[in-house]
């Protein structure tokens, strides 16, 4: 049994506030700081159990009277392209790729900006200016690309930004931070396709997994993540096959929620982050 604190780990609790994704509840999330020498392999450890990145800190809902939002995830290997998605990937063949180091761009934040106002206006990233914007993209403490879509012009010899993906490299997958694309290219489906694209780099580099972030049953604005099949969500401490997306219903605690100690003490974490062994 090991007794002392992770080195350089600290889980933390945030206070309620309302949810963003289901009326009348509220939420709460156990994060936990990314820094030193130990980011990356604290990412790719935290990532398998459910927890997502955002900036310098890893969270995960840890809701008193709710377990909806599930960190999702595509299993590579067993993914089919369904008809709609084999016609997203005709529909955007004409797209260039181009993944680079996160370096925020003013191209960048001019669509990040549009997309934003005509789709997630009430939002709370809405009001984010430039510097704001630039230290999502750039204050990563781990191995991160900024991934741009962009669409020949047909007069001149340069491109139109059509899409942008801030993407994290981990030891078993890809992770997609956050995406935004053009708003009048709604019916192109860029966010589809930007999943499928990430599907077909990751089976390029032997990587089993692509995490979409979390998935709540029933909420509009995170159902096009079941269309994906292959997928599995993070419940009751494990990864779970998605059959059937429309049948699932998560478990609501009939207890109250787990402790936060004994919640911190349900993680794994490797060897090498803890300052001694038994």
């Amino acid at each position: 049994m090991r007794h002392s604190l992770p080195l350089a780990t600290q889980f933390y609790v945030t206070a309620n506030q309302p949810c963003p994704y289901l009326d009348g509840m509220m939420e709460r999330k156990l994060f936990a700081s990314l820094h030193g020498d130990h980011a990356n392999i604290l990412n790719n450890a935290l990532s398998k159990q459910g927890f997502r990145r955002s900036q310098n800190v890893l969270y995960r809902p840890s809701c008193a009277d709710c377990n909806a939002c599930m960190s999702a995830r595509i299993r590579v290997a067993d993914f089919q392209l369904s008809k709609s998605q084999k016609r997203v990937l005709r529909k955007n063949a004409h797209l260039l790729r181009d993944a680079s180091a996160p370096w925020a761009t003013e191209h960048q934040y001019d669509l990040f900006s549009r997309y934003l106002n005509a789709r997630h206006s009430d939002g709370g990233m809405a009001d984010m200016d430039m510097f704001e914007f630039a230290s999502m993209v750039e204050e990563t403490p781990v191995r991160s690309r900024i991934v741009e879509y962009s669409t020949p012009h047909s007069l001149y010899e340069r491109t139109e930004l059509s899409a942008v993906c801030l993407t994290d490299l981990l030891d078993d997958g890809l992770s997609l931070v956050y995406s935004f694309f053009d708003p009048d290219l709604q019916k192109n489906s860029l966010g589809t396709y930007m999943i499928l694209d990430h599907i077909q780099i990751a089976k390029e580099a032997g990587l089993p997994y692509i995490y979409l972030g979390y998935w709540v049953p029933g909420s509009p604005k995170m159902g096009y993540k079941a269309s994906f099949n292959g997928l599995e969500v993070y419940t009751k401490g494990q990864w779970t096959a998605l059959d059937n997306p429309n049948d699932f219903k998560p478990d609501k605690p009939s207890m109250g929620p787990m402790p936060i100690p004994e919640q911190v003490a349900a993680i794994t974490l490797p060897d090498l982050l803890w300052t001694d062994k038994p």
